[in-house]
């Protein structure tokens, strides 16, 4: 199929708008080295924004199809690895979040996510398989609560390990299992880490910080229920 040169202009600039990723993940790492947080954390959301963005214009446009020769997807996961595992576990080793000489330990999301990133089913149609990599949003939740360097540590290392495990963890616009009200608890959720990640030494952060937990509880409950759902339809379908 021929396609115009205006469709053809729309699909290259969503990637391009992919792609803004990478001047944002540049800019927020030259902002964590010069002690900038509150800026640190929101370039950080800005790329998460495009992030969550990009795939629905992506859609629209159907870019596979108009420019079969570039691989949307690839530089997708490119931008996701740096802003997602690379620069979290940087945070985690620059703002001194682990104890004294064993900063080294920041590397294990880093080399978990990269297992996790080169798996074929990482992803299913309605789920993540294996802890998906969130550490931008647990080391926000650690730096702003700042429960002490040895708990972070133990946190951080179960999570590593949590890659690994099959669990069917709830991708939330996919999955059948109570998605309107993810969905819907999930947008006062993500404004509540934006203006967390806005104003991280707020005297108040602390507090709305415990209080947003309630919504990664939920998260993790629902991922166990979604997950023992999963492997029962499994059960049933080869008994069958």
């Amino acid at each position: 199929m021929l396609w115009t040169r205006r469709r053809k202009l729309a699909a290259w600039g969503v990637h391009a708008y992919t792609a803004l990723g990478l001047p944002l993940a540049f800019l927020s790492t030259f902002a964590l080295f010069r002690g900038d947080i509150e800026l640190f954390w929101a370039l950080n959301c800005a790329a998460v924004f495009v992030d969550a963005t990009d795939g629905m214009l992506a859609r629209k446009v159907q870019v596979k199809d108009v420019l079969p020769q570039f691989d949307g997807r690839r530089l997708d996961d490119l931008v996701d690895f740096i802003i997602f595992a690379f620069l979290p576990s940087l945070a985690l080793m620059v703002l001194g979040m682990f104890p004294d000489g064993l900063e080294w330990v920041a590397i294990l999301p880093l080399l978990a996510s990269g297992y996790g990133f080169c798996q074929e089913r990482a992803k299913t149609e309605e789920s993540f398989v294996g802890f998906p990599s969130y550490w931008n949003i647990g080391v926000l939740y650690l730096f702003v609560v700042d429960p002490g360097p040895w708990v972070n540590l133990a946190i951080i290392s179960v999570f590593s390990a949590l890659v690994f495990v099959p669990i069917h963890f709830v991708y939330p616009t996919r999955t059948r299992l109570l998605r309107p009200l993810t969905i819907g608890l999930g947008y006062v959720w993500a404004l509540t880490m934006f203006v967390l990640a806005l104003n991280p030494k707020a005297p108040w952060a602390r507090d709305v910080a415990l209080w947003s937990g309630i919504y990664p509880v939920y998260y993790f409950v629902l991922s166990g229920v979604n997950h023992r759902r999963i492997v029962r339809e499994a059960a049933g379908e080869a008994a069958a």
